[in-house]
């Protein structure tokens, strides 16, 4: 794109990161996050969401849920002649009611949640699912490409949500599986470390078991990716429809370990099951 002029709101663990790499790409970027005292080094600081609009072309958005959609966009960033890519994991429905009020303002929408967690992020390694018109997708894709390896359109406004939604059940039901099979094995008698040898040296093995199989090894359970935050995708994913066996068990698993650990990362889940 010929812009480089910027905006980000919201600065936490995933938005720092990709702030940081396109500052990094040679853009100005403006930033802004509604808890003070968060800051990208060699971003201009906004005092509000409108101060971030006014100075941008394209503003990016990475907030934590609908609520903090709609609060940002309340805050300034009702506009016209903007693209907003908002980045964040939400409801279809947030995004198709936002990109309605942009059209009648005369500015764009893409929805193009992301999957990863802070090591792509750092690394520009993050797989994008975008979801807006054909052409706005491809006109915002050249700046998504310093964000991740994968930019993918997968179809219209809240299109990118769906997919988010459909990964985030699947990473769920992965880690509670991960966790009860580890619990298992270590109550008949095999060491955890063996079990995930075993698991990361077969058809089984995955980035992700490597890595949270590390973190139950070591008792390390500082949030990469909040156990809170799974809970709110699969309450969002269940109030879309979906019902099924493994979807159902891990949506109750995960309202339950949020309540007692949510700030704690997403494998945190095998201290609910192994209570």
């Amino acid at each position: 794109m010929e812009t480089t002029r910027l905006g980000w709101v919201g600065l936490g663990n995933m938005g720092v990161p990709m702030a940081q790499r396109l500052l990094n790409a040679g853009f100005a970027v403006t930033v802004y996050n509604r808890s003070k005292g968060k800051a990208v080094e060699g971003a201009a600081l906004a005092a509000t969401p409108g101060d971030v609009a006014q100075q941008s072309d394209v503003v990016f958005i990475m907030v934590s849920d609908d609520r903090a959609v709609r609060e940002v966009f309340d805050g300034g960033l009702w506009m016209g002649g903007k693209t907003f890519v908002n980045m964040s994991t939400v409801s279809p429905e947030v995004s198709r009611e936002v990109a309605v009020r942009c059209a009648a303002l005369g500015s764009h929408y893409v929805d193009a949640p992301v999957s990863g967690s802070v090591k792509q992020a750092q690394e520009g390694q993050l797989v994008i699912m975008a979801g807006g018109s054909v052409d706005v997708v491809e006109r915002v894709t050249p700046l998504l490409a310093h964000l991740g390896k994968l930019v993918l359109r997968v179809g219209d406004t809240g299109a990118g949500n769906t997919a988010k939604l459909a990964i985030n059940v699947l990473l769920g039901i992965h880690a509670q599986g991960l966790a009860e099979a580890l619990l298992f094995a270590r109550a008949h008698g095999v060491k955890a470390e063996d079990f995930l040898t075993i698991v990361n040296n077969g058809a089984m093995s995955n980035v992700f078991a490597r890595i949270k199989g590390e973190a139950i090894l070591h008792d390390n359970y500082t949030a990469a990716f909040a156990l809170k935050h799974i809970a709110k995708d699969l309450r969002l994913a269940k109030a879309e429809g979906l019902e099924t066996p493994l979807a159902e068990a891990a949506y109750e698993t995960y309202q339950a370990a949020a309540a007692a650990m949510g700030e704690e990362d997403i494998i945190a889940v095998i201290k609910t099951v192994e209570r």
